[in-house]
This record gives C-alpha cells, sequence and structure tokens, in this order.
C-alpha cells in the first residue's frame, strides 16, 4: 500500500490525470502487464536484484556528474525511473514499447536523465553511467535503445531487457563490486560493449499506465 501511495503522489506531482483504477501498482499488476510510456518503475538487475539508482551524489571522478549506483533495498524513493520517448517521437503517453525502440529514462526524485559517456566508472574502468541535464535539457548521451530477450515485442514487467547506450553502444550493466565510502554498499553500475549475463535487467515495482484506449 506504502508503495501505491509513494507511485500515486509522484504521478500527481508529474501533473497527469488520474481515474481511479487507470493504473496498476506493481504489487496488484497483472503478469506480463505492458509497459507504457509515462509508467513510472523499477529497473532490478537480474543477477543481483538490485534495483538501478540514483541520487544527488556526483561522482569523485570521471564526468562528475550525478552517480547512478545499483541499489539493495526495493523500498527507496531513489530507484524510480520514468520511461520516456525521446524528443521529436511520435509516441505519446500510454503507447507501449517495442523492442528495438530508442527511450529515455528519466530519474523520478532529480528530473535528470540516464546518461552515459565514454567517462571511465569509478571501480571496474568501464563507461561511466550517470545521471545529467533536466527537465528540458537531453540529448543523445540520454538515448538508450531496448532490446527484449526472446520472442517479444512489445515490453512487459516479466519480460528479460537489455538497454544498449546509443552513442557508445555500452549495454547497462551491473556486478557485484561495491562501493565502500559515499554510495557503501551500493554496486557500480556501468557499461559494456559486449553482451553478458550481468547486461540483464527486469521492470520491477513502480506504477504502470495503461495502454492508450484501454478501460
Amino acid at each position: 500500500m506504502a508503495l501505491s501511495l509513494l507511485a500515486l503522489s509522484a504521478f500527481l506531482l508529474l501533473g497527469i490525470d488520474l481515474e481511479e483504477g487507470s493504473v496498476f501498482p506493481a504489487a496488484a499488476a497483472p503478469e506480463g502487464v505492458e509497459i507504457t510510456y509515462g509508467s513510472v518503475i523499477k529497473l532490478m538487475h537480474e543477477r543481483t536484484k538490485f534495483r538501478l539508482h540514483s541520487h544527488e551524489v556526483p561522482y569523485g571522478s570521471g564526468s562528475g556528474q550525478q552517480s547512478v549506483t545499483g541499489f539493495p533495498n526495493v523500498d527507496d524513493s531513489n530507484s524510480y525511473w520514468i520511461v520516456r520517448p525521446v524528443p521529436d517521437s511520435s509516441a505519446k503517453q500510454g503507447d507501449v514499447i517495442q523492442s528495438g525502440t530508442t527511450i529515455r529514462l528519466q530519474h523520478m526524485r532529480t528530473r535528470r536523465w540516464l546518461h552515459s559517456h565514454l567517462h571511465a566508472s569509478p571501480i571496474s574502468g568501464n563507461l561511466e553511467v550517470s545521471c545529467f541535464g533536466g527537465e528540458n535539457v537531453s540529448d543523445t548521451g540520454d538515448f538508450w535503445w531496448l532490446e527484449i530477450e526472446g520472442s517479444g515485442k512489445t515490453w512487459r514487467q516479466d519480460q528479460r531487457v537489455r538497454l544498449q547506450h546509443v552513442d557508445t553502444g555500452g549495454f547497462l550493466h551491473s556486478h557485484g563490486k561495491k562501493y565502500t565510502r559515499i554510495a557503501g554498499g551500493q554496486q557500480e553500475v556501468c557499461g559494456v560493449r559486449d553482451k553478458r549475463p550481468d547486461n540483464v535487467w527486469l521492470a520491477a515495482e513502480g506504477v504502470y499506465l495503461p495502454v492508450s484506449g484501454s478501460k
């Protein structure tokens, strides 16, 4: 219940008009619910079960931008991301997302975009993943190509997915190596240019907007 209220509050902050019964809190979502633009979700790293996370703590090296990590606890509001289309797209809120689509993920709390570039990540020296920009500040470094594992054509909650960064070719990646100081206990999130088991993510908790036109 607390999760549902938190997510609904997020939608109210975003100015989205919700009708009763028009969203699917993750705890009550039907299996395989489709993920649509405007949904607020957490992404779970399949192998470690950590959630993709950010907070207003800059990296001490590399770009110095807002850091992105893997977070061990389920109930943290800094792990929510809003699924957005790229600028100039014809996609609208409530549209389903096909495999092969380029998307953006906006961090709900800070309004910055999931981003990557050629700076080295702090622990492994792979491609750094950060949060960058703001509501009206975004560039191609925020673009991620969605690849659904298996035969699925549209993104659903129970599907294994990879996110490949458009500019660098790096796959969104995490592993068991953890920070010990500022983000103690959180694990590194980075980009790697080859497919590995640690590139796989699943949509977990959140509020899923229904498909456009559905009742």
